[in-house]
């Protein structure tokens, strides 16, 4: 089986690449921007006719579409989130491979879910920031292509490689500075936030799934269980051996009970929801202690997030199988590594 993979150097692409060379079935081409690629190409600014010429030459039986940006103002998501995926859809239908599409969308497309939900592909989306607006687009356009199309709606990828910028990578980052500086508390904000985190390991199957089988429409990926980031942050300190409190800036510490601290997906609205990254000592120096900096959770999606993942079982035979634990120990060893 020939397949092209699109943004095969991102953080989910480089791990579903890994996949589809273990298959020994699988021919795989990678085309991209970097110099990693096979191809170099840039799907944001190439013509259409360019890239239907390269699928008529190379002649796939199955095209992954990773490519995207998760940051970024209006027009760059726009560019590389719709008018790529757009380049994609329209050099599909002109080629003449008649090339099956495995396209990665994400749970941002949803939008903000009432806490205690699971989220089914025929929830209305209503994504809360541009990010989710960007990658609904590129969703709808693959859906009204008439191309056989699967779109993958991945929830919370984390694991090894999990950017340093995001929400469990600052916390990670901050654990490693307190450990170094021997700062027995750490405080950060928003840990009532609530994500159904799945392995970027377990979202490659997913895609290896996809491209072997006959779905299509739209399949979310997730565990089926959300984890209060706060309870992730405490098994991440019980795995990085730290010993000190870790302390959510509108609570107790991390490990506390449900009925302590903020309650389940309390917090701000869909673009409000803060996870703080330093790690703030309560006396370091002789100072008097600062109130801990704070981020935008970056996915528009509010306090609470968890998937309704039957579709995936029953039609792509997929299960989740990496534990969070092994999951934030990957993260920790990445981050404990850092100079």
């Amino acid at each position: 089986m020939r397949v092209l993979l699109l943004g095969a150097s991102g953080y989910l692409g480089r791990f579903v690449a890994d996949r589809l060379l273990a298959d020994p079935a699988v021919q795989l081409t990678a085309l991209g921007r970097g110099d990693e690629a096979d191809v170099r190409f840039d799907l944001s600014t190439g013509s259409p006719g360019a890239l239907t010429r390269f699928l008529d030459a190379v002649h796939p039986g199955v095209v992954v579409n990773c490519a995207g940006t998760t940051r970024g103002n209006g027009r760059e998501l726009i560019r590389h989130n719709v008018v790529a995926t757009a380049a994609v859809c329209e050099s599909l239908r002109r080629s003449g491979c008649g090339a099956r599409l495995v396209h990665v969308g994400c749970a941002s497309e949803y939008g903000p879910a009432q806490a205690g939900s699971s989220t089914g592909e025929d929830a209305v989306p209503r994504p809360g920031g541009p990010y989710g607006v960007s990658k609904l687009a590129g969703t709808e356009l693959v859906l009204a292509s008439g191309l056989d199309a699967v779109v993958l709606r991945v929830f919370s990828p984390i694991g090894p490689g999990t950017p340093a910028g995001s929400p469990l990578g600052r916390i990670a980052e901050a654990m490693r500075r307190a450990m170094q500086q021997g700062d027995s508390e750490l405080k950060l904000g928003g840990l009532s936030v609530q994500r159904d985190f799945v392995d970027v390991r377990d979202i490659a199957r997913a895609v290896h799934a996809a491209s072997l089988s006959a779905a299509q429409g739209i399949v979310n990926i997730g565990t089926g269980r959300a984890v209060r980031l706060r309870d992730a942050a405490s098994l991440l300190a019980r795995v990085a051996g730290y010993a000190g409190a870790v302390h959510d800036q509108g609570g107790g510490p991390a490990g506390q009970g449900p009925g302590e601290g903020p309650p389940a997906g309390a917090g701000p609205g869909p673009l409000g929801a803060q996870v703080g990254a330093p790690a703030i000592p309560a006396q370091q120096h002789g100072a008097q202690p600062s109130p801990p900096a704070s981020y935008p959770y970056p996915d528009g999606c509010g306090g609470w997030q968890q998937a309704d993942v039957r579709t995936a079982r029953d039609r792509l035979g997929w299960r989740p199988r990496i534990g969070l634990e092994e999951s934030l120990a990957d993260i920790w060893m990445e981050a404990a590594c850092r100079i």
